[in-house]
C-alpha cells in the first residue's frame, strides 16, 4: 500500500495536468454509466441491513452471548458519530443548501420557491439513513466475522472468507484489502482537502491572516500532529477522549445558534424540511433515474453514495472494534438512528440559521458564498451575538472532527494492516503514527494541484477532491457486495 501511495503522489507531482484530466475523466465515465448501480446499490443495502436486525439474527450478539459493551452507550455513539462525519457536516449543514437552490433538481427554476423546498431538504437525504447504511455494512460484515467468527485479522478479506474461502492470504484477498487500503486513502484525501480550507478560513478570520498555501500546509500539520497523538496513546486515552470531547463542542455551538438565534424559525423550517423530503424519497433516491433529473443525481447523488462508500470499510471497520458486547440488532439500528438523527440536526440548525440570515435579516450569504464557499460559512458563524470571539470554538470545533475522524482511520488502516490481531488488542503505536502521517501527504499533493496546474479557483479544486472519492469507489461497491452475500451464508449456518 506504501507503494502505491507513493506512486499516486509522484506522478499527481510529475504530471498534474493530466493527473486532473485523467481523474475527470474517469470521474465522467463512472457516473455515466454507472450512476443506478450506486442509486440499487445504496437501497438494496438499506433493506439488507432492516431485514438482519429486525429478524432473528438481530438478537446474535458480537462475541460470547454474555458478555457486555466495551464501551458505554453515550462514548459508543459519540465515537461512531465522530468517525463518521468529520468537519464536512459543518460546511454542508451550513450551506450546501445553496448549491441546491441556485443548480435546483428536475429542471426546475433557480432561486424559485419550489427549488427552496427541495434546496433545504435535499442535504438532509444525502447525510441520511441510505448514506449510513453504506456505513453500517461493512461494520456488521466485519463485526460478525471478527467477533462471532473470530477471525484473527480485522480487514475486508476476513469478511469475504466464504466466497473467497481459502484465498484470504492470497491474491484475491490481497487485492480486497489493497483496495480498501487505496479508497480510504482517497476518500481522506477528499475529506481533508475539504476540511482544510474552513480550519483556515477560521484561522485567518480571527487573526487577519490572509490565506495562504502556507497557511493551510500549518492548518494539515496540526491536524496530523493531533491525530498521531490521539493514535499513539490509544482507543482508549485518545479517540475515544477526544471523541466525547467533539460532541461536547457540537453541543456548545448548536445550544449557542438556538439560545441566539430564531429558535422558532429554524425549528419551524426544520421540520417542514425533514417532512417533505419523507414525503419526496422516491424522487430524491434517484428511482427510475428521470432524464430531466440525471444530472443533478450524477452530480450529487452518485457523488454522495460515492463519497460514503469509499469511506464505509474504513468507519465500518472501526465500529466493528468498539461494538463488541453488542447485538447485531443494537449495531444496526443504532448506527442508522444516531447518524441519521446526528446530520439531520445539524441540518436543521446550521442551515436553518444561514437560510435564516438570508431571507429574513438581508445578510447576503449567497453572495458571500459565490465569493468563497468556505469564507460564507465563517460569515454565519460571526453573526452570531458573540461575532468573531465564537471563532476560537468554531477553529477547535473543526480542528476536532477532523482528527476524530482520521485518528479513527489511521488506526482502522494500523489494524487492517497487522497481520493477527485479536478483539483485546491494539496494532502497534509506531505503526499507527506512521499511517497518522500518510494521512496528511495526499490532501496536500492535491489541494497543491490547482496551483500546479495554474487553476486557483477553490471551486475547481473541491471538484477535484470530490471527483477523486467517485474514482475510488467502485471496486469498493462490489466488494460490498461480497462481504453482504458472505455474511448471508454465514448467518444461515450461524446454528450449524
Amino acid at each position: 500500500t506504501g507503494i502505491v501511495i507513493a506512486v499516486v503522489t509522484l506522478l499527481l507531482l510529475l504530471a498534474p495536468q493530466a493527473s486532473q484530466e485523467a481523474i475527470n475523466d474517469t470521474k465522467a465515465f463512472l457516473t455515466g454509466n454507472t450512476g443506478l448501480l450506486y442509486i440499487w446499490f445504496g437501497i438494496g443495502v438499506l433493506f439488507f441491513l432492516l431485514l438482519v436486525a429486525l429478524g432473528p439474527f438481530g438478537a446474535i450478539t458480537l462475541g460470547p452471548s454474555n458478555e457486555y459493551p466495551e464501551h458505554s452507550t453515550l462514548s459508543w455513539i459519540a465515537m461512531l458519530f465522530s468517525t463518521g462525519i468529520g468537519t464536512a457536516i459543518l460546511y454542508s449543514g451550513t450551506i450546501e443548501w445553496i448549491e441546491y437552490y441556485k443548480n435546483p433538481p428536475f429542471e426546475m427554476e433557480p432561486r424559485s420557491e419550489e427549488a427552496l423546498k427541495w434546496s433545504t431538504s435535499y442535504g438532509m437525504f444525502h447525510w441520511g439513513i441510505i448514506g449510513w447504511s453504506l456505513y453500517c455494512l461493512p461494520s456488521v460484515c466485519l463485526g460478525y466475522a471478527y467477533h462471532v467468527r473470530n477471525e484473527s485479522s480485522l480487514n475486508l478479506s476476513s469478511a469475504c472468507r466464504p466466497i473467497l474461502r481459502g484465498s484470504t492470504r492470497k491474491v484475491p484477498g490481497r487485492v480486497i484489502d489493497i483496495l480498501f487500503m487505496v479508497g480510504l486513502l482517497g476518500s481522506a484525501t477528499t475529506g481533508i482537502g475539504l476540511t482544510t480550507p474552513l480550519i483556515t478560513e477560521s484561522f485567518g478570520a480571527f487573526f487577519g491572516v490572509e490565506q495562504s498555501f502556507g497557511l493551510t500546509l500549518g492548518a494539515v500539520a496540526l491536524v496530523v500532529a493531533i491525530i498521531a497523538l490521539s493514535v499513539y496513546v490509544g482507543l482508549e486515552r485518545g479517540i475515544k477522549q477526544l471523541s466525547n470531547i467533539n460532541i461536547v463542542l457540537i453541543f456548545m455551538l448548536m445550544g449557542m445558534i438556538v439560545a441566539w438565534g430564531p429558535a422558532k424559525y429554524i425549528a419551524r423550517q426544520g421540520l417542514d424540511s425533514v417532512l417533505f423530503m419523507m414525503t419526496h424519497l422516491p424522487e430524491m433516491s434517484g428511482v427510475g433515474y428521470p432524464a430531466q433529473n440525471k444530472a443533478f443525481t450524477e452530480k450529487w447523488t452518485v457523488f454522495y453514495w460515492a463519497w460514503w462508500l469509499s469511506l464505509g470499510p474504513f468507519v465500518g471497520m472501526f465500529i466493528c472494534k468498539i461494538s463488541r458486547g453488542r447485538t447485531l440488532r443494537q449495531l444496526i439500528l443504532g448506527v442508522l438512528f444516531f447518524g441519521t438523527l446526528g446530520c439531520t440536526i445539524c441540518f436543521m440548525i446550521l442551515g436553518g440559521y444561514s437560510l435564516y440570515l438570508e431571507q429574513e435579516q438581508g445578510i447576503k450569504i449567497i453572495e458571500a458564498f459565490e465569493q468563497s464557499k468556505h469564507a460564507a460559512v465563517i460569515q454565519v458563524i460571526t453573526s452570531l451575538p458573540l461575532g468573531k470571539w465564537i471563532l476560537p470554538l468554531f477553529f477547535l470545533l473543526c480542528v476536532s472532527f477532523a482528527a476524530t475522524t482520521y485518528d479513527s482511520a489511521s488506526y482502522t488502516l494500523a489494524a487492517a494492516a497487522t497481520r493477527k490481531l485479536k478483539p483485546s488488542e491494539h496494532p502497534a503505536r509506531w505503526h499507527r503514527v506512521v499511517w497518522a502521517i500518510g494521512l496528511g501527504v495526499l490532501p496536500l499533493v492535491l489541494l497543491s494541484l490547482g496551483r500546479l496546474t495554474g487553476n486557483e479557483q477553490q471551486k475547481d479544486v473541491l471538484e477535484l477532491l470530490q471527483t477523486a472519492s467517485v474514482v475510488v469507489s467502485l471496486p469498493i461497491l462490489f466488494i460490498g457486495v461480497m462481504m453482504a452475500v458472505s455474511l448471508t451464508i454465514l448467518l444461515f449456518r450461524h446454528n450449524k
